[in-house]
Protein backbone atom coordinates (compact mmCIF):
# COMPACT_ATOMS: atom_id res chain seq x y z
CA UNK A 1 0.00 0.00 0.00
CA UNK A 2 1.31 3.06 -1.27
CA UNK A 3 2.17 5.71 1.55
CA UNK A 4 1.55 9.48 1.60
CA UNK A 5 4.97 11.57 2.48
CA UNK A 6 5.71 15.14 2.52
CA UNK A 7 9.11 16.44 2.22
CA UNK A 8 9.52 20.27 4.43
CA UNK A 9 12.40 21.62 2.39
CA UNK A 10 14.65 24.38 4.30
CA UNK A 11 18.27 24.78 5.04
CA UNK A 12 20.00 21.53 2.61
CA UNK A 13 17.53 22.27 -0.41
CA UNK A 14 19.66 20.07 -2.70
CA UNK A 15 19.48 16.97 -1.06
CA UNK A 16 15.66 17.39 -0.15
CA UNK A 17 15.02 17.63 -3.62
CA UNK A 18 17.56 14.75 -4.23
CA UNK A 19 16.02 12.78 -1.56
CA UNK A 20 12.05 13.56 -2.79
CA UNK A 21 13.15 11.82 -5.79
CA UNK A 22 14.74 8.87 -4.28
CA UNK A 23 11.37 8.53 -2.17
CA UNK A 24 9.27 7.71 -5.28
CA UNK A 25 11.35 4.42 -6.52
CA UNK A 26 8.56 3.25 -3.60
CA UNK A 27 5.55 4.28 -5.69
CA UNK A 28 4.96 6.47 -2.72
CA UNK A 29 2.81 9.53 -2.95
CA UNK A 30 6.08 12.04 -2.62
CA UNK A 31 4.80 16.33 -2.32
CA UNK A 32 6.93 18.83 -1.87
CA UNK A 33 6.93 22.00 0.52
CA UNK A 34 9.58 24.54 0.32
CA UNK A 35 9.28 26.65 3.71
CA UNK A 36 11.10 30.08 4.42
CA UNK A 37 12.93 31.04 1.85
CA UNK A 38 13.77 31.56 -1.86
CA UNK A 39 15.07 27.89 -3.69
CA UNK A 40 18.17 28.25 -5.27
CA UNK A 41 17.95 26.96 -8.85
CA UNK A 42 21.57 26.44 -9.62
CA UNK A 43 23.28 23.31 -10.57
CA UNK A 44 22.34 20.10 -9.41
CA UNK A 45 19.47 21.90 -7.77
CA UNK A 46 18.28 22.71 -10.99
CA UNK A 47 18.38 19.55 -12.56
CA UNK A 48 16.24 18.05 -9.42
CA UNK A 49 13.30 20.81 -9.98
CA UNK A 50 13.45 19.91 -13.64
CA UNK A 51 12.85 15.96 -12.60
CA UNK A 52 10.28 16.86 -10.13
CA UNK A 53 8.32 18.79 -12.65
CA UNK A 54 8.55 16.11 -15.14
CA UNK A 55 7.36 13.59 -12.83
CA UNK A 56 4.50 16.15 -12.26
CA UNK A 57 5.27 15.66 -8.28
CA UNK A 58 3.35 18.39 -6.05
CA UNK A 59 5.86 20.87 -5.10
CA UNK A 60 4.34 24.12 -2.93
CA UNK A 61 5.77 26.76 -0.84
CA UNK A 62 4.67 29.73 1.52
CA UNK A 63 7.65 32.55 0.13
CA UNK A 64 6.33 34.23 -2.48
CA UNK A 65 10.00 34.88 -4.24
CA UNK A 66 9.88 31.89 -5.92
CA UNK A 67 7.65 32.54 -8.57
CA UNK A 68 7.42 29.45 -10.35
CA UNK A 69 6.63 27.49 -7.63
CA UNK A 70 2.77 27.07 -6.70
CA UNK A 71 1.88 29.62 -3.31
CA UNK A 72 0.12 28.04 -0.42
CA UNK A 73 -0.11 30.19 3.06
CA UNK A 74 1.86 28.79 5.77
CA UNK A 75 -1.14 28.18 7.90
CA UNK A 76 -2.98 25.66 4.92
CA UNK A 77 -0.04 24.08 4.24
CA UNK A 78 0.07 22.91 8.37
CA UNK A 79 -3.39 21.78 8.17
CA UNK A 80 -2.07 19.52 4.93
CA UNK A 81 0.09 17.89 6.69
CA UNK A 82 -1.76 16.13 8.79
CA UNK A 83 -2.99 14.00 5.64
CA UNK A 84 0.09 12.64 5.54
CA UNK A 85 1.85 9.39 6.64
CA UNK A 86 4.92 10.52 7.37
CA UNK A 87 6.32 14.47 7.55
CA UNK A 88 10.32 14.57 6.62
CA UNK A 89 11.70 17.54 7.88
CA UNK A 90 14.72 18.64 6.07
Amino acid sequence: MAKKIAVLVRDRQGEALRMSLGLTLLDDVVDIYVMGRKLENTGEDALHLETIKDMDMKICTDCEENADIEFIATEDIARSLLEYDHVLPY
